[in-house]
């Protein structure tokens, strides 16, 4: 199996080199508005945003940052299948402006950005981010009633693309190769991510650090094996460093990703030299992991019905049966970003 991840050096407010309805999944974390390390690029977009804040007109500025990522939003719609899934990353801001200290709730608004634009929206999760120590409490600290609740948390929206799912051939190999294991489903798709936490980055210059976001693998790996199947092609348009292009790759997806940063993809480079080791690493716990849950449900008493296919282990639902994992061999550079090589991982077997 071959995989082709593309990447943009263009602003994705306009996908241009994207026909229509040639993705199936958007996963994604854009600038979050009236974050303050994200004013000058907004700024940039539009020279509006920063009178506004000049004149702490804060309500104006955070409406003038959305009015940007709507334009993204716009062409997602475009170029999403009818039935494909966006997810969305995003955290709230708070923020002191004309002497007043308030919440802007973007999750709020980019959901009503994309019912606007005739998506569907679905169950969100929330996941707990880092904070640092000095903004635990904010506000009068230990005296009532002026201290303020710590945001620690960020939001996954995740949207349908139209009031219609997604349609497979009766059947569909590739569909049921890419399932996911029973004990994952019930772990991927709570609404509330425990074991994920935010992840500080390590770049190695400071001027890429002041313009990226701490965007755990984990988030965007689990968000394409939730919501897409091998064969489908994953776009982030505010790629950045290029998580969510190595997620997929992992995954055995393809990806496309649009960032307006040329140095983003240097730190890419250096990124995907280390893929197979990645990919090899993350099956591996996945099935270890699996291979835990077996051996505690067999030392209880509880008897499986079903053998995987393709592995010597068994599985709790017929669904997992045909579950196959691919493994990156090798990857090579394009024209236009990279192909991967994949091939069938092989598993060990479980006692039963």
């Amino acid at each position: 199996m071959e995989t082709d991840h593309r990447v943009v050096v263009e602003d994705s407010r306009q996908l241009s080199r994207i026909e229509d309805d040639a993705v199936e999944l958007v996963v994604t974390s854009p600038p979050y508005p009236m974050i303050e390390m994200w004013d000058g690029l907004f700024s940039e977009l539009n020279p509006a945003v920063r009178d506004e804040l000049d004149a702490e007109n804060g309500q104006a500025a955070f409406e003038l940052m959305h009015s940007e990522l709507d334009e993204v939003w716009s062409e997602v719609a475009r170029v999403l299948v009818d039935g494909g899934i966006a997810c969305i990353n995003v955290g709230d801001a708070t923020r002191k402006l004309d002497g007043s200290f308030r919440v802007y709730q973007n999750h709020s608004r980019i959901i009503n950005a994309f019912e606007d634009r005739g998506f569907e929206p679905l169950p969100e999760v929330l996941w707990r981010k880092p904070v640092n120590s000095g903004a635990k409490f904010m506000g009068s600290g230990m005296l009532p009633p002026n201290a303020y609740v710590t945001l620690e948390h960020e939001y996954i929206l995740n949207f349908r693309n139209g009031k219609t799912q997604r349609k497979f051939e009766p059947g569909s190999e590739r569909r049921y190769n890419s399932a996911y294991f029973w004990e994952e489903r019930n772990q991927w798709f709570s609404d509330v991510w425990t074991d994920v936490r935010g992840e500080h980055q390590s770049l190695t210059h400071d001027d890429l650090r002041d313009r990226s976001a701490a965007y755990p693998f984990e988030i965007p790996y689990r968000l394409v094996n939730m919501y897409s199947v091998y064969g489908d092609t994953v776009l982030d348009p505010f790629w950045g460093t290029g998580t969510t292009s190595l997620a997929a790759m992992t995954a055995g997806r393809s990806s496309i990703g649009y960032e307006l940063d040329e140095q983003f993809t240097h730190v890419f480079d250096e990124r995907v030299s280390d893929v197979a080791e990645l990919t090899q690493t993350v099956i591996r716990e996945r099935l270890d992991a699996h291979h835990a849950f077996v051996e505690e449900k067999i030392e209880s008493g509880t008897e499986f019905n079903y053998d995987a296919e393709n592995y010597e282990f068994p599985v709790t639902t017929k669904q997992e049966r045909p579950i196959q994992f691919y493994a990156v061999e090798s990857v090579e550079r394009t024209d236009e970003g990279y192909r991967a090589v994949h091939e069938p991982f092989e598993g060990d077997a479980v006692r039963r």
